[in-house]
């Protein structure tokens, strides 16, 4: 939209570059928009002369029922190609939104998770669900259906001129009282299609946040806050679609009182023609009586329809707009990378490598490090070191300001992105798991590993005989978020899934913080099973999961302090000696 509030043009055109696949579908539905615009204005005309003929002129009972068998026929002409119409507008509209969501989820895939911190995960799923299921009425209810109104109303007042162009005159004389009226009915929609677009996308926010975080909600018995905030919202909401009824109850009633004051007109001017019946023929004027009260009907009808289905393209092309924002925004990482047979047996470097997410708030400073092929290699420090980011920016999904970092001699922004990712495997601390099978989570839905696979390592990990117990094994739905299954059972899931893949680089972030003692020697006997073999960064806050890493690097404010074994940090009577104190005092 533009600020003036106007149709935004730009916006309908890009739309409209999604018919282009679907040309066959958008022919048929014009075809049948056009016939209906033909074909239901001639009815008044055919009937008004079947009344004249056949029942003021002459009463022929045959051939007024063979007439009414033919405008039988037609109706049944015109519920066909409503059907059609209908049908292919709605097929149109469907297959269009099928495929901007698919753009638009496939573009947010490939996001930063920068962009994921600072946007409400409730914003993200209006513009997928909501936002393009209001650009569907833009072809199933709004752009076609404009053009059959409009072009209904030219054939209906050229068959009115044709007919008795003194008397179209006579009828018409409300119309400009309903243009006015029209026009600032579009105003007033304008307005609270966009208060309604703003306060869906609160109402739906807030919803998920608060249905994902119920937890903490009734923990700290915010019940009462949050039903008060809720309401707070919900009413704002309730608020824009009144001020919508508030238009629309305002706009109807003065497009019936405007179509009867024509009809008024009308029978007025059948008054005088009757008392001045020297001039006009009796019959003759009952027969334009009777078709124009029919085409006065079909007048106004597309008219009042007019509006409102303006308005639902107009808010259609406010949710496009919203839409599309979010397909143009650049917030994906630059996959310049072309190189995919690269081997990931090989030291990681990082040179001279600075990190913010914000401007130059360094979160990591001047971080200069090898980590050699095949070793362990543990990641300590308070929280906010920056242990985290230093993986994140390894498997890229946050991009460094300076510096390299390199796998042997390649720099890892020359390797293909999902060649890169597809090597590196993340067991983190808040196991993700989706509300489906044990299966489907550990094999993510790739269809190339198998059962036997994923059983196997299961057994590896030391996972088999819980998942086993499972009501139906390994196809047991875990639930949202994997909310039946215990922090450990979900982590163990997650060891599994990063063995099934067999990354050559591991990285396990907080991997045991949250979990009990038992659940803890399962996941050190599946941390061995893993990192045998392959490089392995593990990020730790429990010192006693790291003691046997081949070396530890001692993060603080986002610098290298310490590097170097168990044994030599203790000697070193450093940072490190400091938080194995604390922890094992």
């Amino acid at each position: 939209m533009s600020k003036q509030g106007k149709l935004d043009f730009s916006i309908f055109k890009r739309l409209v570059k999604y018919l282009k696949p679907y040309r066959r579908i958008l022919f048929l539905a014009f075809f049948c928009t056009l016939v209906l615009a033909v074909v239901s204005p001639l009815r008044p005309f055919l009937i008004g002369k079947m009344v004249n003929l056949f029942i003021i002129k002459e009463q022929n009972a045959s051939a007024l029922l063979n007439w009414s068998l033919f405008l039988l026929g037609m109706l049944f002409l015109e519920g066909l190609f409503q059907f059609l119409g209908s049908f292919s507008s709605n097929l149109l509209a469907q297959s269009i939104i099928r495929d901007i969501r698919h753009k638009l989820f496939a573009h947010l895939s490939t996001f930063k998770m920068r962009y994921f911190d600072n946007t409400p995960i409730g914003t993200l799923v209006t513009r997928v669900i909501s936002d393009i299921g209001a650009i569907s009425e833009v072809f199933s209810a709004g752009l076609i259906d404009i053009l059959g109104d409009l072009l209904m109303l030219i054939v209906v007042i050229c068959f009115m001129f044709f007919v008795n162009w003194q008397l179209t005159f006579m009828v018409l004389i409300p119309i400009p009282l309903l243009l006015f009226a029209t026009r600032i009915f579009a105003k007033a929609m304008r307005k609270s299609f966009q208060q309604e677009g703003v306060q869906v996308n609160r109402l739906n926010t807030f919803v998920q946040e608060r249905i994902t975080g119920m937890s903490i909600v009734q923990l700290f018995n915010r019940e009462k806050k949050e039903e008060q905030a809720f309401e707070e919202i919900n009413a704002a909401h309730k608020q824009a679609h009144i001020n919508a009824v508030w238009a629309f109850s305002i706009f109807f009633p003065v497009v019936e009182i405007l179509s009867s004051l024509s009809i008024a007109l009308l029978l007025v001017w059948g008054a005088f023609q009757f008392l001045d019946n020297s001039h006009v023929d009796p019959k003759k004027m009952y027969e334009e009586i009777f078709q124009f009260t029919l085409w006065i009907n079909m007048l106004f009808r597309p008219i009042r329809q007019l509006a409102d289905k303006f308005n639902i393209l107009q808010r259609g092309i406010v949710r496009a707009d919203r839409v599309f924002e979010v397909i143009d925004l650049q917030e994906h990482v630059q996959d310049s990378g072309t190189l995919t047979n690269v081997d990931f047996n090989q030291d990681i470097i990082f040179k001279h490598v600075y990190f913010s997410y914000i401007d130059e708030h360094w979160i990591l400073k001047d971080i200069n490090l090898t980590i050699e092929k095949g070793q362990t290699i543990a990641f300590v420090g308070a929280t906010g070191a920056g242990k985290t980011s230093i993986v994140n920016l390894l498997g890229r999904f946050y991009e460094f300001q300076k510096g390299e970092i390199f796998i042997g001699e390649e720099n890892i922004k020359n390797i293909e992105l999902n060649s890169l990712r597809k090597n590196i495997a993340i067991v983190l601390q808040d196991v993700f798991l989706f509300s489906d099978t044990v299966h489907t989570n550990i094999t993510l839905g790739d269809p190339e590993i198998s059962r036997e696979q994923v059983i196997e390592a299961a057994k590896a990990v030391g996972a088999h005989d819980f998942i086993e117990k499972l009501p139906n094994g390994y196809d047991y739905e875990v639930g949202e978020r994997g909310g039946v299954l215990s922090v450990g059972q979900r982590q163990l899931l997650a060891f599994i899934r990063a063995y099934v893949y067999n990354p050559h680089v591991l990285i396990l972030d907080e991997a045991t913080s949250s979990v009990d003692n038992e659940s803890e020697e399962m996941i050190q006997h599946a941390t061995e099973k893993l990192t045998k073999g392959r490089t392995s960064i593990v990020i730790a806050h429990r010192l006693s999961t790291i003691q046997n890493a081949d070396k530890i690097i001692v993060l603080e404010k986002g610098e290298i302090k310490e590097i170097g074994s168990h044994a030599e940090l203790l000697q070193k009577e450093g940072y490190y000696k400091k938080l194995h104190d604390i922890q094992f005092s």
